[in-house]
């Protein structure tokens, strides 16, 4: 049978279109910022003096666009690691938890960058979100990373949080972070978290992903020039081909539910979609959603669409917990 379109009257597709171009001038200057924090001055290096100055910014930006109305945000030290509760502040008192992965590429972000996700996640689920600052290469290249994680994961064990009751979340590196982790609590034959929760993961170190060049052009925030330079400064001598750096490699089998979200217009997409493809032939539910016109992890953003893909958490959990 044919599928019947719906019709749009013209002076429908001009409102539409113009409200799509009054969003993107509003969002333009949040943009440009991302895209300064994701840039490198010279291809397949990392300069340090470069990278404290994306650093410091990414702590500035993540400040001034926190949404933090109604939330308490409670920064302690995690061992040597830097971290941070987000809480309501009248707090249902949930035994659940959200353990949250910042991007960056590992080589940026801090627990500025993270209060933005975090304040999202916890207003949306309700859940305490806690956030932690791991350490960053090329200074602390892989594993250190990995084993600032695990740290992070221990500490909730030892504050009596039930491993199934500790949801995993990270965004772009963050999500490699989250995968590589449950990996290795697989491998060491613990207990997984009770759901992954994953904003345009970055899975693929190998980097043979089809649209990293194909959506070049779409993708206003990341370059695939940036993702080789981050690739190498974090992996420096280990193989991508790792499962531990490389999760799309990795053997799924299972693993708790998992949600996916990434935009179409992003570099990383195809890494979303073969993980998606990999989740499903090791028999987990995995949640796929592509949103369309939108960029990498734009659940930063202030807009609707992105208070929409939060809300879609919300629901996941709601549905799998």
């Amino acid at each position: 049978m044919e599928k019947r379109r719906l019709f749009l009257s013209p002076a429908y597709r001009r409102t539409r279109q113009q409200a799509k171009e009054a969003e993107r001038r509003r969002l333009a200057p949040f943009v440009l910022a991302m895209k300064a924090l994701h840039s490198v001055s010279v291809p397949g290096s990392m300069d340090l003096e470069e990278l404290e100055r994306q650093r410091k910014s990414q702590e500035i930006l993540g400040k001034l666009v926190s949404p933090m109305n109604g939330l308490s945000w409670e920064p302690f030290s995690l061992g040597n690691l830097p971290a941070a509760w987000t809480r309501l502040q009248k707090s249902p008192g949930h035994r659940r938890v959200i353990l949250y992965c910042h991007g960056g590429g590992y080589t940026s972000g801090n627990l500025g960058y993270a209060r933005v996700l975090s304040a999202k996640l916890c207003r949306a689920t309700g859940f305490d979100v806690l956030a932690f600052e791991y350490r960053l290469a090329p200074e602390h290249p892989y594993p250190a990373a990995l084993e600032d994680a695990l740290l992070a994961w221990e500490y909730l064990l030892e504050h009596h949080f039930e491993p199934q009751h500790i949801l995993l979340a990270g965004d772009s590196a963050g999500g490699n972070l989250a995968l590589v982790l449950s990996l290795l609590l697989k491998q060491k034959g613990r207990p997984l978290p009770g759901a992954l929760l994953l904003f345009s993961p970055w899975t693929d170190l190998t980097l043979s992903g089809e649209t990293l060049e194909s959506r070049a052009d779409l993708d206003p925030v990341l370059t695939p020039e940036y993702v080789r330079a981050v690739r190498d400064a974090y992996a420096q001598n280990a193989s991508p081909c790792s499962p531990l750096l490389t999760p799309l490699l990795g053997d799924f089998s299972g693993f708790p539910p998992v949600l996916i979200q990434a935009g179409t217009h992003e570099i990383l997409l195809s890494d979303a979609r073969r993980l998606e493809e990999r989740m499903r032939q090791a028999g987990v539910f995995c949640r796929l959603e592509e949103w369309e016109d939108m960029w990498h992890v734009f659940q930063l953003y202030p807009t609707k669409r992105a208070s929409d893909a939060i809300r879609n958490v919300a629901y996941f959990l709601l549905a799998h917990l």
